[in-house]
C-alpha cells in the first residue's frame, strides 16, 4: 500500500511554529494550488484548492527560517486525518499534509539563475512549462522481439 502526496503550490502564509512539551517542534502552513481549465463556453477558469501541511523537527525549524508567504514550494508528504473537539465541544475533521520533504522553488532575485538548481520537478523547463516528449504511435513495437525485459 502506499500514501503519497506530491503537491508545487504557493504558500498562504508563513509558517506557523510551535514547540511542546516534549521538545518536538511542529509548523503549520497552507498551500495553494492551482488548476486551469475551459469550461463548457470556452472560457478558461482557475480552481484553487488549498492544502494543510505540517512538517516537524528539522524539517520545522527549516520551514520557520526558510520559507514565506507567496513562495513556490515543492512539497512530498502523505496525507493524515484526524477528528478533533472544539472548545465549544464540537466534533470536527481536518485533513492534513504530513510532509518529509519540501524544496523551494523560487529563484535569486534579478537574475534567471534558481536558488537550488535542482529544485524544478523532472518533465519542466526554466520557463516552467512543460517538456513535450515525442511519443511512438506504438511504443511497444519500439522493443525489440526477445528482449529480456525485467517485468
Amino acid at each position: 500500500m502506499i500514501n503519497k502526496v506530491t503537491l508545487i503550490g504557493n504558500l498562504g502564509q508563513d509558517p506557523e511554529v510551535r514547540h511542546l512539551e516534549n521538545g518536538a517542534m511542529v509548523a503549520r502552513f497552507s498551500l495553494a494550488t492551482n488548476e486551469s481549465y475551459k469550461d463548457k463556453d470556452g472560457n478558461w477558469q482557475t480552481l484553487t484548492e488549498w492544502h494543510n501541511v505540517v512538517v516537524w523537527r528539522d524539517l520545522a525549524e527549516r520551514a520557520e527560517k526558510q520559507l514565506k508567504k507567496g513562495m513556490m514550494v515543492y512539497v512530498e508528504g502523505k496525507i493524515t486525518y484526524r477528528k478533533y473537539t472544539t472548545q465549544e465541544g464540537q466534533e470536527r475533521q481536518a485533513t492534513d499534509i504530513v510532509a518529509n520533504l519540501f524544496r523551494m522553488l523560487e529563484r535569486k532575485e534579478g537574475s534567471g539563475e534558481n536558488r537550488f538548481p535542482n529544485s524544478e520537478p523532472a518533465g519542466y523547463r526554466q520557463s516552467g512549462t512543460p517538456v513535450t516528449m515525442p511519443v511512438t504511435e506504438n511504443p511497444v513495437a519500439s522493443v525489440a522481439e526477445g528482449d529480456d525485459l525485467p517485468f
